[in-house]
């Protein structure tokens, strides 16, 4: 095989098949246009015009596995007033963005995975289960067909990452509550707050309870200085970028249902706002106020994935 049978995959996520090439209609009927394939497969695949990717054994375990996006049920809570336990790669990927990863979901899972790893634009083989083929298929083609973005990421503070599983912990926490950081390697001046684990300001001990740590930074960054904040639903992660009078905001759910009437504020003035959603286009949000040096607005609805340009 040469190296000229085996195309270059454009940057981002792509499904690992298996399957033969018998079974190309299910994935042309899914979008799919490019592949990552065991290395043995791949000329045949080439020459049925896809775009593939050949991935040996080693390469494939020589990625970052992933843990299963979604909300899990976690053993001995069962009060209905507890906040859901999301399970989000984001703070992994900002912790380590240069890695490759590697998502091995069941079936149902398949979406949200797609959907995690396009929005941050991840090196990401995906490894789904057939019957998830049409949805990831949608969510790939979706996010293929989004306007060019080179804005900045936003943050409202930074955190000094040690590598240690203590601060992993508080870095899932606060971007499991939408609060915007920065990772950084040692103290900043960027930022008005800066953490790090350890110091007098921040002691290892309080990072004990990584849930009230974030409170406690939430606190002292106040909820009007956020950039960022969602109303109506704890299982909405956004992840957004902007240089001030442009933004892109991504949202993924991870509850596995449908969100109706989300609300959303971001920190700027914003006269157009254009969301998206797969399989649907553009839809029209609702309730929009520009107030504080702040807009909001409602989304009709979100399934699992929506972007959301302003300016």
């Amino acid at each position: 095989m040469t190296a000229l049978l085996v195309a270059l995959l454009a940057t981002g996520p792509c499904v690992y098949w298996t399957q033969g090439v018998d079974s190309k209609p299910a994935l042309d009927a899914a979008r799919v246009t490019q592949l990552c394939v065991p290395a043995e497969g791949a000329e045949a695949w080439t020459a049925t015009g896809m775009t593939v990717l050949a991935v040996t054994p080693t390469e494939l375990a020589g990625r970052e596995a992933l843990p299963v996006p979604g909300v899990v049920a976690r053993a001995g809570v069962a009060s209905p007033t507890r906040a859901p336990w999301i399970v989000a790669n984001g703070w992994r990927t900002v912790r380590n963005p240069a890695a490759k990863y590697l998502y091995t979901v069941p079936a149902g899972k398949g979406a949200l995975a797609a959907a995690e790893a396009s929005a941050y634009g991840l090196d990401a083989v995906l490894q789904i289960d057939p019957a998830d083929l049409p949805a990831v298929g949608s969510i790939l083609t979706f996010a293929a067909g989004l306007p060019a973005d080179d804005l900045p990421l936003a943050a409202d503070f930074a955190i000094v990452d040690d590598g240690t599983d203590v601060t992993g912990e508080v870095m899932n926490l606060l971007a499991r509550r939408n609060l915007l950081f920065a990772r950084v390697t040692a103290g900043s001046s960027t930022y008005p707050l800066t953490i790090a684990i350890g110091s007098p300001a921040y002691p290892a001990a309080d990072a004990a309870d990584p849930s009230a740590f974030a409170q406690k930074v939430r606190a002292q960054l106040t909820d009007a200085r956020r950039t960022l904040r969602i109303f109506g639903s704890e299982v909405v992660i956004g992840r957004l970028a902007s240089n001030g009078s442009r933004a892109r905001l991504q949202l993924i759910n991870y509850g596995g249902r449908d969100i109706e009437g989300l609300r959303v504020r971001v920190r700027g003035t914003f006269r157009t706002i254009d969301a998206s959603l797969p399989d649907e286009g553009k839809v029209g949000v609702t309730d929009v106020t520009v107030t504080d040096g702040a807009t909001e607005f409602s989304l009709p609805r979100i399934a699992v994935y929506a972007v959301i340009d302003m300016k």
